[in-house]
């Protein structure tokens, strides 16, 4: 990606780090984040300038390498690397590792997380737009968003009818390849015409897909428990509802590529000399599958 509106040898003004974390502030507001969340810049200095973009799912050690070797002087990830707080960033930790080599080569680091779940477009948009599958609206609305566009999760629609069986390939040809690939729980052969959707862990979210009285579910995480009640609870006096459990990183990956654009655009706007790159690093922390049953 890159600023295509600019002319050849133009010259564009490269931002401040802190012009930019304003930018994806607006984006995805730190305020709309969960409480217990961990969200917005980890690390960088205010006053560097930023003329490379990098985003990726997770902040880990292969990511920042990757920011390294590109030349990125910020990378912008989905998951948060201190969620629970910590009290060192030694480098005898991953973690500090990875502060370490970001802050040794002046690579900032900001964080979007439940605030880019929720956000209008948000992570759960970019899973549809993934899926070729058409919003409606959010599965869990936001109370303070008076456009009713906010909110957790979305529930969309096809248009036209697959099977579920059908439909779980279409999300195993369309979303990005991991180990786990796509599991089903329902009637393979039932029909699916509406789906909500929701990246990352949505086990949480069943007594809202529930009252949403969609077809089929997709998300990930799903543990089984949650997966076996939520069959359970369908039959028989109710309708089927199908699930479909992808990869987390994989149902998330599809938002780097979102908010990729979104800065793109931003950037066009403002006539700034920013490249931005969304990384095609695999970190789902699966790395083999191997079916039941299957010769060694």
């Amino acid at each position: 990606m890159g600023c295509g509106a600019r002319q050849a040898g133009s010259l564009a003004p490269v931002p401040r780090l802190s012009e930019v974390i304003a930018a994806l502030d607006a984006l995805w507001p730190p305020e709309r984040a969960e409480q217990w969340d961990a969200v917005g810049t980890v690390c960088g200095d205010p006053d560097a300038q930023v003329s490379r973009v990098l985003f990726a799912v997770d902040p880990v050690q292969e990511i920042a390498d990757e920011a390294v070797k590109l030349g990125a002087e910020l990378l912008v990830t989905h998951h948060p690397l201190y969620l629970r707080g910590t009290t060192t960033v030694a480098a005898s930790h991953f973690k500090g590792r990875v502060v370490h080599t970001l802050i040794k080569h002046d690579i900032a680091l900001h964080v979007a997380h439940t605030n880019a779940d929720t956000a209008d477009p948000g992570v759960s948009d970019a899973l549809a737009g993934a899926l070729d599958i058409r919003v409606v609206r959010p599965l869990v609305p936001d109370p303070t968003d008076p456009a009713g566009r906010r909110g957790l999760g979305r529930i969309c629609e096809l248009d036209h009818p697959l099977t579920l069986r059908e439909f779980a390939a279409r999300a195993a040809e369309r979303l990005p390849a991991a180990a786990q690939g796509i599991r089903t729980a329902g009637d393979p052969e039932a029909m699916v015409r509406t789906v909500a959707v929701s990246g990352g862990s949505g086990d949480s979210l069943f007594d809202a897909v529930r009252a949403a009285g969609v077809d089929a579910f997709l998300t990930a995480d799903l543990r089984h428990h949650p997966a076996s009640e939520a069959v359970q609870h369908s039959l028989p006096q109710h309708a089927p509802l199908g699930l479909v459990d992808a990869a987390h990183w994989a149902t998330e990956q599809p938002w780097c590529q979102q908010a990729a654009a979104q800065l793109d655009e931003i950037s066009d706007r403002h006539g700034w000399d920013l490249r931005v790159h969304v990384s095609k690093t695999v970190t789902d922390p699966w790395s083999t599958h191997h079916p039941s049953g299957a010769p060694n």
